[in-house]
């Protein structure tokens, strides 16, 4: 196992990498530039571990022992023992590959180089090292130490021992690792597209309103609506990450950012965190969705979501993405869906799902609408 890691960027998902490592055993150099986000990162971490002692999660010992291989620098030459470094900094590739060249001057020429990116390309930042084999994604879901999921993403150029080796680190930290190919949003961020793009669309047309789209699959076993879930997440981060996976697809309809979700990041009403989004949180009053929809609308809003993921989901593993079962996998476990989204397709009928897609490309004539092979292939052979 890989005992020796660093992490760079002490924010709240450097931060829970770090707790996550240190509390399995791993002697952990946390990095920032900044001495401040590190005093902070030290405070919170501390804090993290003493309500765990509190639950009876863990015991004095292990706190103290946990704490203790944790280690706070603003130098990366403290990288220079490290078998494995994963950068979680900003979303900005030039940024991240000035980092990655500066740490790869430190480290020793075995050192496994990871970032935690949800979107950009894996391949052009290992391009951009003298040793691009070692280079990978390992794409944490927030917050670290409590969600299962992890995407393990090699880079083309990254060496079959390195995959092996962080996949297995993976399962060494109790997560569910799942491997994607190197492509824009790699499997949640790609497959989770339509559960906020179809909303938004349905709510434009005036087909329901956002509480009762939330409702409505509140109702069906998804713990949050997809409007709820935008202003949790926040606006400059869904809208950036649809963005991103828009234009990386060469500008695909099936992805399509919305100009209502647009102009809430332009107003700067990005969510929850900014008091306000598709719903105000100024007077922090509890969310309210209406619970009198009617029963045939919310059962057309629930499968026109479902059937554009179960879509995604099958045309995800028709492009050679991820296999059936790490798509399955990865929307139970990083975005805790309520069933494997194949599993769904099978249980109402892939030809019900053919059907409802069909009905919806018949009516918009575009091409977001279009069936994945992969489902009309399963038909065909059943």
């Amino acid at each position: 196992m890989l005992t020796k890691l660093g992490v760079v960027g002490a924010g709240s998902m450097g931060s829970g990498i770090a707790q996550l490592a240190a509390m399995a055993g791993s002697d952990v150099v946390l990095a920032d530039v900044n001495q401040t986000a590190l005093d902070l990162a030290k405070a919170k971490l501390s804090e993290q571990l003493g309500k765990l002692l509190e639950k009876g999660k863990i015991d004095a010992s292990q706190l103290n022992a946990t704490f203790g291989r944790l280690h706070f620098t603003t130098e990366l030459s403290a990288f220079a023992d490290r078998e494995i470094v994963i950068e979680a900094i900003v979303e900005d590739l030039d940024v991240k590959n000035q980092l990655f060249a500066s740490i790869e001057a430190v480290v020793a020429p075995t050192t496994i180089l990871a970032s935690n990116t949800s979107s950009l390309s894996i391949t052009a930042m290992a391009a951009r090292l003298k040793k691009p084999d070692r280079f990978i994604g390992i794409h944490f879901f927030n917050p670290a130490p409590v969600m299962k999921l992890v995407e393990v993403v090699p880079a083309i150029q990254t060496d079959a021992d390195v995959v092996d080796a962080c996949m297995k680190q993976m399962e060494y930290w109790q997560k569910i690792a799942v491997k994607a190919k190197d492509s824009p949003g790699f499997i949640v961020n790609k497959v989770a597209r339509p559960y906020y793009g179809e909303a938004i669309r349905m709510m434009e047309e005036g087909v329901a309103s956002k509480e009762e789209i939330d409702f409505a699959m509140t109702a069906a076993g998804f713990k949050m609506g997809p409007f709820a879930l935008m202003d949790f997440i926040g606006h400059d981060v869904n809208f950036a990450v649809t963005q991103s996976v828009w234009q990386s697809f060469w500008y695909d309809d099936r992805y399509k950012p919305s100009f209502t979700q647009k102009k809430l990041v332009e107003a700067g009403y990005l969510g929850k965190k900014s008091g306000r989004g598709f719903y105000d949180y100024r007077s922090k009053e509890t969310l309210v969705v209406n619970t009198e929809v009617d029963e045939t609308l919310a059962s057309y809003i629930f499968k026109r979501i479902l059937v554009m993921l179960i879509n995604e989901a099958a045309d995800t593993v028709q492009t050679g993405i991820c296999s059936e079962q790490d798509v399955e996998l990865a929307m139970l476990y990083g975005t805790n869906y309520p069933k494997g989204l194949l599993q769904w397709a099978g249980e109402i009928g892939l030809e019900e799902v053919i059907y409802q897609l069909d009905g919806l490309y018949d009516r918009y004539h575009e091409a977001r609408y279009r069936v994945s092979p992969y489902l009309r292939d399963r038909v065909s052979i059943l």
